[in-house]
């Protein structure tokens, strides 16, 4: 009886010391009053520019948007913030995060991102989302304001949703549910080793995995187009939207055949929204193909070195240039959740091989959430959509002078601390004192 008595004297003993250098961050309220602002230089996401722009807010809707010269609607009761030589952008959209899943890699208890098992579509990342992630504001801090949660693992990892950042808990923060499953094609090679020294291998289980797929599928669209159905299947179930196209099928590949072949593969079974994930291996090969067949692609590992000796170094910061320019919609995402808020500069990167400066936001912005399918009310700034945005003193594209001052999300302003800038206050007052 001592020992849980002082086992518990500990536990609250730690969580009153963290509390005490801890600062809660709480959800923003919502918006109360019409809110404008005036000065700006608006990057709408979509390719435009509008120069000492007037955006209006209201009820969480952009309501006006365009220069204050050719400004008409009475803006006198509405709460006015300069933003003059300051930069306006969308909220950054960031697709296949493990945010709010995973907090300490090494801490088993609080990684979420997967469940046992082969075939999971039922799995749902939502209600495992994590409102209270210490990695939330720091992403947040650099602009990015909405995500995809995403499963991990397995042939078949679960079904994904879209949130904002800044929510009380799960129900609050859904933008989209369950509307994507992550597909991981098995690889046809094994490989070991890293860079241009590594060697691959066949993998020899790689017809049985296509085989389980395959019986899976056709399952799956049996159970769709089937009228009676004596109970139900709730793998089969979560299945169905492939079929009526409510839901995307995001498809991770690397080489090239296993590329065309899961594609084949997916509309041979008759799904009809289907992504290509982390098309920097191969897929620069089969830009025909993907463009024949109306593919997306997410690129990945933008930041990775040559992985083929006769590779040119400079090929992964060139893809989504190259996707863009065949007409292929091209998103950019960063791997890892805690890596996350480099976003806007892995955009930037690629601005500097073949995409313009407004082409690589519209990667991160538009196109992204073109993808996820939350186009109707996300990134771009336009009358009628969602206010999302974000202000920045620099561009957001440029780590030397991204500096983000204000967010929205839903015309709510939203709370820019984090941990990281706490403990640089607490540190920085330490040693100054010390002076």
């Amino acid at each position: 009886m001592r020992t849980k008595i002082n086992s518990l004297f500990v536990v609250v003993y730690l969580l009153g010391t963290l509390t005490h250098y801890a600062q809660t961050i709480s959800p923003a309220h919502p918006q109360e009053k019409p809110l404008v602002l005036l000065g700006g230089t608006a990057h709408i996401g979509n390719g435009k520019i509008i120069e000492n722009c007037v955006i209006a807010i209201d009820k969480g809707k952009i309501v006006h948007i365009g220069s204050i010269d050719e400004l008409s609607m009475d803006i006198g009761g509405y709460e006015s913030v300069r933003t003059d030589g300051k930069h306006i952008y969308p909220g950054l959209i960031y697709p296949l995060s493990g945010l709010g899943l995973s907090e300490i890699g090494s801490v088993r208890a609080t990684v979420d991102a997967g469940e046992t098992g082969s075939l999971n579509p039922n799995v749902r990342t939502i209600i495992a989302y994590n409102t209270d992630s210490e990695v939330i504001p720091t992403i947040r801090s650099n602009g990015i304001l909405l995500a995809q949660i995403t499963p991990r693992g397995g042939l078949i990892s679960g079904t994904s949703s879209i949130v904002q950042l800044d929510a009380w808990n799960w129900e609050d923060a859904a933008v989209r549910t369950d509307n994507g499953i992550h597909l991981n094609w098995p690889g046809m090679f094994r490989r070991r080793g890293y860079g241009s020294s590594g060697t691959t291998t066949p993998d020899p289980n790689y017809k049985k995995n296509v085989e389980i797929l395959d019986k899976f599928f056709t399952d799956s669209r049996t159970y769709f187009e089937s009228e009676n159905r004596d109970k139900a299947n709730l793998k089969l179930e979560a299945m169905k939207g492939l079929f009526d196209g409510s839901k995307r099928l995001f498809i991770s590949a690397g080489y090239v055949k296993e590329i065309v072949e899961s594609i084949r593969f997916a509309k041979k079974h008759g799904v009809q929204k289907i992504i290509l994930v982390g098309g920097d291996e191969d897929a620069w090969m089969v830009k025909d193909f993907l463009k024949e067949n109306n593919i997306p692609v997410i690129v990945a590992h933008i930041h990775r070195m040559a992985k083929r000796k006769d590779e040119d170094v400079r090929l992964p910061f060139k893809l989504p240039s190259m996707f863009m320019k065949e007409g292929i919609l091209t998103g950019i995402y960063y791997p890892g959740a805690t890596r996350s808020m480099n976003l806007p500069f892995v955009a930037g990167h690629a601005a500097g091989y073949g995409l313009t400066r407004e082409e690589a936001l519209r990667c991160i912005t538009l196109n992204n959430a073109q993808i996820l399918g939350i186009e109707d009310q996300y990134g771009t700034l336009e009358t009628g959509k969602d206010a999302t945005m974000i202000v920045s003193s620099g561009d957001i594209l440029d780590i030397r002078t991204n500096n983000v001052e204000l967010a929205y999300i839903s015309g709510r302003r939203i709370n820019l601390d984090n941990k990281h800038k706490q403990l640089y206050r607490k540190y920085k007052e330490k040693y100054e004192g010390q002076k």
